[in-house]
């Protein structure tokens, strides 16, 4: 249970994101149901690491003097359980926009597929998807894309410790992967269906693990609102 002492002095909530929340929705919602809880009006509420509103998974809010080290957090590796559809693409390299190229990826081996892998393990140059939160020329890269402008977008260094497949079931592969810091799934996605020649785009998405915080160890908001009216 919490007092409003423990939220000022700082929590890490391990908070399972839900699926089309946008991360900053859900700092909302905790902050605003802190907030209504103790009758106060200001405290500071943030998270440690965007998950896309496609997403799901562990999202890390931090309350109070916590969120200090909102940035040590960020900068921990990030573990993910997904599924890449091959055989199509999108502009978002997910499912937030509509698919715009087909091909067949049935004659693809299991093989090739895991030869295709090794090509993402350790420091790789990778490409951020048009639509990110990334800001350039005093936008944020999705709202050069809405309005249809053409930006220079530079690589970016990113590390991958670990990229394995675990099932296939073709046009679908599921995969567990843990990367660095700023390491976008949504473009190796892209990316692997570009190296096996078919293209893909990514379906779901499931963040496991922030360092050694756990999407096991995390909670809803609604067992968080359960948890904060108890403790009253």
């Amino acid at each position: 249970m919490y007092t409003l002492e423990d939220f000022q002095n700082g929590q890490v909530l391990l908070v399972d994101k839900p699926l089309e929340w946008t991360s900053f929705q859900v700092v909302n919602k905790i902050h605003w149901l802190i907030r209504k809880q103790y009758s106060i009006k200001k405290l500071k509420v943030g998270h440690a690491g965007t998950l896309d509103p496609l997403a799901t998974g562990l999202l890390l809010i931090c309350t109070g003097k916590k969120t200090k080290q909102i940035q040590d957090l960020m900068g921990a590796d990030k573990t993910y359980i997904g599924t890449i559809c091959l055989g199509a693409t999108t502009p978002s390299y997910d499912l937030e926009t509509e698919v715009i190229r087909q091909s067949d990826p049935s004659s693809l081996s299991e093989q090739e597929l895991k030869d295709a892998i090794k090509q993402f393990l350790g420091r790789i140059q990778q490409k951020p998807p048009i639509f990110s939160a990334i800001k350039q020329k005093g936008k944020r890269l999705y709202e050069h894309a809405r309005a249809g402008e053409q930006v220079n977008i530079q690589n970016r260094e990113v590390t991958v410790h670990e990229f394995e497949i675990t099932k296939i079931n073709l046009p679908d592969v599921v995969f567990r992967i843990r990367c660095s810091k700023g390491t976008y799934i949504r473009s190796i996605a892209n990316d692997f269906g570009e190296v096996l020649g078919v293209g893909g785009y990514l379906k779901s998405l499931c963040r496991t693990a922030i360092g050694n915080h756990t999407l096991a160890d995390s909670m809803s908001i609604d067992i968080f609102e359960r948890n904060l009216k108890a403790s009253s």
